[in-house]
Order: structure tokens, then sequence, then C-alpha cells
């Protein structure tokens, strides 16, 4: 990654700190306790939503035995959909497609192809949108589409394009796109008191209200080169010059469930402010696409709580199989550690997936502070080789699933809007299986053996950034 691609997060954490810890310190959201014994009879009230609305008890009901009939164990999977009803409170929805998109370049050709489908409106909202080759053809397509009569409406981070030049917005907004900066650091442009530390880290893009893509990729040239490709293009450099490419997941859903992402993206423009979005069909009726059952959930700083990261613990608190994760910047507080270290004493087989290169050194090595004591629990970790891992994913048990783009970290469950997917299928969890199988055959186990024997330089390291960690 080039020196100006990683500016974005670590100017955001020297900027934390120039805010002043004792003001951030006071404005700290708290994360809640979730107790393991959820209430198991929500399975039997759980609001479930198709293409026409909510469904009848009956239709709900047939609806889940046909997930059942698809699972071995029907235990685990009533289980997870008792606690989804139970901690969430947006509805299951039925009648979807989801496609799973393993890195840049597959992610970026399905969404291409997505906008130039577009009859009446695109909406998408980035964390980064960059001033490179890849944000200049996003920008020049959707010029294109807003010049056929669709209207695009474009919702980005202050902070995560703070390199990105205002000039490379403009031809979009001549072009008649309406683009909204979330929590614009220039004061004069303060649409709300003003809140430096929350910011919009969610990848969403809607197409016509039946097709939302949701997950960790960003616009930028980055993700030019896929992970696994032998014949790559040439990949961006590191902080310490190393060229690597970005290895990443995004997934696609077409079906009735987009209209819960476009609740959410409609919810956060409001909140911000923005122009009027105008009449353009965001909540058409929606026909079924495929047979996945999807949860659409939201997290913002402006909740009493993330419903995301209370989701994360009641899934590993409820898990009886296996958990395996993938994540980019792993600075777990003290529940979420302790759900993973009771789930693997008592049997589940739990294995993270985290980074071996980091665009962030401290975030890095504040990860790192907590493998003994994972490790002591019988906590399987692996590191990606020859990757920078930027992927937000989980598959617990087989059966639940979510993508999107929450790190499992202070920043994303306290500070940062947050979005992703639940998927509710044994089917889709193979090919969850699977991708996480690809992924772990290109990581290097770490051994609490050769864990322990590591240099004291790196313990330091470790200490030092720990002390971070909720800033980070």
């Amino acid at each position: 990654m080039t020196n100006k691609n990683i500016k974005p997060r670590r100017w955001c954490a020297t900027l934390l700190v120039l805010a002043g810890l004792s003001a951030l310190l006071s404005s700290c959201s708290s994360l809640p306790t979730i107790v393991p014994d959820m209430d198991t009879q929500s399975a039997r009230t759980i609001q479930m939503k198709g293409g026409r609305g909510v469904l009848s008890e009956a239709q709900s009901k047939a609806v889940l035995e046909k997930l059942r009939a698809q699972n071995a164990d029907n235990t685990l999977l009533d289980r997870h959909v008792a606690i989804e009803g139970a901690i969430t409170g947006s509805p299951l929805v039925t009648g979807n497609k989801v496609t799973l998109l393993i890195d840049g370049p597959a992610t970026y050709a399905s969404m291409q192809q997505a906008i130039q489908a577009a009859r009446y409106h695109i909406n998408m909202e980035t964390y980064i949108m960059e001033d490179d080759e890849v944000g200049r053809q996003f920008a020049d397509l959707l010029i294109a589409m807003q010049n056929k009569g669709v209207q695009v409406n474009l919702m980005y981070d202050s902070v995560g394009a703070l390199n990105t030049p205002r000039t490379f917005f403009q031809p979009m907004i001549d072009a008649g796109i309406q683009v909204l900066e979330y929590n614009p650091l220039n004061p004069t442009q303060l649409r709300k008191d003003w809140e430096v530390n929350q910011r919009d880290h969610r990848k969403l893009l809607v197409v016509d209200g039946k097709t939302a893509f949701v997950g960790g990729i960003n616009i930028s040239s980055v993700y030019s080169s896929g992970s696994f490709s032998t014949r790559k293009k040439k990949p961006r450099v590191n902080a310490e010059g190393e060229q690597i490419p970005w290895r990443d997941t995004q997934v696609r859903i077409d079906g009735p469930v987009a209209l819960e992402f476009q609740k959410l993206f409609v919810d956060t423009w409001n909140k911000q402010r923005g122009p009027a979005l105008g009449d353009h069909r965001y909540f058409p009726t929606v026909a079924p696409a495929g047979n996945e059952i999807v949860r659409a959930i939201g997290s913002s700083p402006d909740d009493p709580y993330s419903v995301i990261y209370a989701t994360f613990i009641s899934a590993i608190q409820h898990a009886e199989k296996a958990i395996y994760l993938t994540n980019a910047y792993f600075v777990p507080d003290p529940q979420l550690r302790d759900s993973l270290k009771d789930a693997a004493r008592r049997g589940v087989d739990v294995r993270l997936i985290l980074p071996s290169h980091s665009d962030s050194s401290l975030v890095l090595y504040a990860s790192r502070s907590f493998y003994q004591e994972l490790l002591e629990a019988g906590i399987r970790i692996y590191e990606r080789q020859d990757a920078l891992l930027h992927s937000k994913t989980a598959l617990i048990d087989g059966v639940w699933s979510t993508i999107g783009s929450t790190n499992l970290d202070w920043r994303s469950f306290v500070y940062n809007q947050e979005i992703n997917a639940v998927i509710l299928s044994p089917q889709f969890g193979v090919q969850m299986k699977s991708m996480f199988d690809r992924d772990l055959g290109a990581s290097k186990e770490i051994t609490k053996e050769q864990w322990e024997q590591r240099p004291i330089s790196e313990r330091m390291k470790e200490f030092g950034a720990s002390v971070w960690a909720r800033l980070l």
C-alpha cells in the first residue's frame, strides 16, 4: 500500500490523540453486557419478510421448516435463528440470492454490472473513495448513469477520503449527482455537534432497491489485484515498501433484503441533513431472487449500543461446534475475549485468521498483545501471508455467516457507522468454509510455544500498542 493510501487510518489515529484523551473517553459509548441465556422462545414469534411484506406465522413456519430440511443439525440452526430474533430489531428476509465476492476485481466487476443495469437510482456509501484509477472509473460510470436519468446519491467519509481532493467530486456534482460528506472536518460545514471521532466506515451500494453490496472493500486501486491469483497486476506497497496485494470480501445480495439496506442508507443520509432524495422508486416491490434468508444489520455511534456487537457476542456464546473468524483489525474488548475463550474451553473449534501485515502497525501490535491469553485458552490463531488482510467475516456452526464492514475492535463497535449482512444458511456456510480454508492454506499458524519465544522488542511494541486499544 502506498504512503498516500495509508494516511487515512494513521491520520485518524493522530487526530484522536490531538482531540484529547479526556474528551474522547468521556464521549465513549459503553459496550453492552450480553447474557448467554437469551430468550429462545423468540423463534416462535420471529419477524420474517418476503418480497410482499411481513410473512404470516404459517408462512414463516414453512420457511423455517424448509431451512431446517437443508441442515443435518436442526438444534444449531434453531438456536441461531432464535438468537437473531432476540438481539436485533431488523427482520429476517426471505427470497434472496447471495453471491460471495472475493477480492477487488470480482467485486468491482459485479458492482459495475449492477450500476450499468440501474434504471431509477444508485445509492453508494463508502469510507474511502480514492482519486486513482479505480476511483475515476467509478466516478465516470456514475456520471454516465446520472446523464442517462438515473439518480445517483453518493456519501463518503470525511476522514476516510481525507487525501481525495474536493476537485475529484466536482464533476459528479456538476452532472447532478448528490454528493454528501459524512461529518465534515471543515468546521464551516458542520451539520451537528462536532464528533470527529464518529466516522462512517460502511461500504454499501444499493441499486434500484433490489440489489445490495456489503463488505469491506472501499473504492481504491489497492484492490486492483486478487490475493490468490498467480497472475497479478503490480500490487501496491505497504508502509515498509513491500509489494503486497489486498485480501478482502464482499457480498452481493439480490432480493427483498436490499430494501432493508436501503433504509439504513436513507436514515444516515437524513441524519446528515443531506439534500432531499426525491422520488426515484427507492422502495419498490421486490420479487424473490433466490432462497437465502438474510438480515441487514447496521450500527451507529448514536445508538444506545452496537447491535452488530451484541449479535456477534450472542452468536459466539451460543456456538456449539465451530467459530471461524477472519478480521483485519482485531483489538477485542474483554467480553469478546472471554466469549471466545469460554467457547474454546467448552470444546468449540475456535480459529482466527488475522493479518501478518497491516496498514496500521499500531493496530497490528495491539492485536498481537492478546495472542498469549487466547492461545492459552486453546484458540488457534493464523496470520495470512503474502497479502494484506482487510476482510471482516465470520462463520459459526456452519449455519450463521456474516460479511460486512465491522472490525472486531473498539472503533467499530463504539465510534463507527458499520453495516453487516447475516446469512442463515447451511448451503452458504459451505461456501464460507471453503473461503476460510483457502485463507487458512495461505496462512501461518501461531503456536503457543513459538509465541513464547518471540523477542523482548516485539513484546514491548505489543505492550505500547495495547495502551491505545480503545482509541485505535
